[in-house]
Parts: C-alpha cells; structure tokens; sequence
C-alpha cells in the first residue's frame, strides 16, 4: 500500500485547500476523526442530532472527492436529517491517505462498517457516490437501513469513451484549471459548466495526487449481502461512465431495485440535480 499523495508536500497542499474551504464555510458543522483498521478518517457533521429511532445520513464521495468538495450536498441533505460527510481513506481530502491493495472490496467494506458504527449509533441512510457507491454497497454494518447510490461503481465497468481519455491525458500530464474544466464536461450534462472550485479542486489533484483506477464490478455475494436492506439507484440521463439502459438491468438483476434517471445530470448528479438526490433520501428515510 502507498499514499495518494506524490509527496509530503503535496499532502499539505491539499489539507490546506480542504480546511480553508471549510474554514470559510458559513453553514454550521462540527468536524472530527474517528480511528479504523484504514487510519484515522475525517467525519463532518451538519444539522441537529436525529430524534430518537431516526437514521443519520452518511455520504460517502466518489473518487477524489471528499466533504470540503461536497458543501452543497451536504447543505441539501441537512434539510432532510443529520447529514454526516467522511473523506474516504486513500483518495484526497483529511483522511489517511494510504490506498488499499489487493482486495479493496473488503478493505472499504470493513471500513465503511466501523465508520457508520461510530457515528451513526441510531442507524443510517449510506449515500454514495460513484467510487463511494460501491463501498457503500459492500459495507455490511447492520446499521444501514437504506443504501442510495449514486452513478454507482461496482455494478458494471465503467465505460471510457475516446473523447474522455482524451481529456484526461493532458489533465494528468499537465493539470490546468482549464484541462480540469474540460474534463468535468465530459462529467456533465451538455451546455452544463461545472463549478468554478470543483475545476480548481481536480487541477491540485491531478498536481499532487497519483491516479486511483475505478473499482471492478463487485462480487456476486457482496451485491446479494446489500439487498438486506433497501436500495435506491440514481444515474443521470447524460452520465458517460454508465450508461441508464446498462445500468438499469445490472441494478434489476443483481439488487432487485429500480433504476432513476435523472435528466439534465450527467455523472455528477450530486452538482447538477442535488435537490432531486435529497428526495430520494428523504423516500429512503422512511423505506427502512
């Protein structure tokens, strides 16, 4: 195992441009660390304790993102109950920063388990996003009374079309806000122009970070483990990375669950339709 990091610099970097950009924040938080078998991780909460026998909302960022990223959906989810934001160990962000070998499943499953376990004493709605789809639906903590995953990973390959590849080589090669800002296209729906400090954010990344591969589709077992409790599945309509028509049977056949395509949004569903996303967490709220 290694860190994501290209060196101790580089970590600074990014710690100082998360706690900044939380610093700044306005909406009222708490932040805190909780220790696990894959370091200490970075918890955000926002909004008031949940009543009795009311589930917290756990999100869980996709690859390369992280709470100090995701301010927005964390406001949107607040409305709808306790919203609980964790940086995912091994991706960027104030969480350990050394990535999983073999076996990843385990490791995030693992992970995510004791994570939910700690913060989430009265139960919790696991969202997730992408990267962090898929380790929501390999966490196997009895605590999750609903699982809402978001142009989810580990349900099939993800899909690299020649026109993406050919924006990310020169945002690895030479990071730019402007090579950033042409790869979020690729990430949005047509004629949507992705946040000014989200394409600030993915040019310090590819600066300072080593790439982190796409989760492989999930084992059988781990999938049929996820159906104890109710699955929500999200994608947008102009997603690259999943296609609807593929998702929808793969969500169908392997988790029982419908699929909702969400127009207007590509695979950053959480910046393009987050009001919608927090609906369908409010339904999962009272699904358990």
């Amino acid at each position: 195992m290694r860190s994501i990091y290209r060196g101790p610099a580089a970590h600074d970097q990014v710690r100082d441009w998360c706690e900044k950009r939380l610093d700044a924040w306005p909406v009222p938080h708490t932040r805190s660390h909780v220790d696990t078998s894959a370091g200490a991780t970075h918890v955000m909460t926002v909004g008031a304790a949940p009543t009795p026998g009311t589930p917290s909302i756990v999100l869980v960022p996709g690859t390369n993102m992280n709470a100090a990223v995701s301010l927005d959906t964390l406001e949107s989810l607040s409305g709808v109950g306790q919203a609980i934001a964790v940086d995912v160990p091994g991706q960027p962000g104030l969480s350990a920063d050394v990535r999983p070998g073999r076996d990843r499943t385990a490791w995030y499953g693992r992970w995510l388990t004791q994570v939910v376990d700690q913060v989430a004493p009265q139960g919790a709605v696991v969202m997730g996003h992408s990267l962090g789809g898929a380790i929501a639906l390999a966490c196997t903590s009895e605590r999750i009374t609903a699982r809402v995953v978001v142009s989810p990973a580990g349900l099939i390959r993800l899909r690299v079309r020649p026109a993406v590849l050919g924006a990310t080589l020169p945002w690895l090669l030479r990071p730019t806000v402007h090579r950033a800002e042409r790869l979020l296209r690729h990430m949005t729906a047509p004629g949507t122009r992705p946040p000014h400090a989200l394409a600030d954010w993915m040019a310090l990344v590819g600066t300072t970070c080593r790439s982190s591969l796409a989760p492989r589709p999930l084992p059988r077992s781990a999938l049929t483990a996820a159906r104890t409790a109710p699955v929500f599945v999200i994608v947008g309509a102009h997603d690259t990375f999943l296609p609807a028509s593929a998702l929808r049977r793969a969500a169908r056949r392997l988790l029982g669950a419908d699929l909702l395509v969400i127009g207007d949004s590509g695979h950053l569903v959480l910046d393009e339709a987050v009001e919608r996303a927090a609906m369908v967490v409010s339904e999962a709220l009272g699904a358990r």
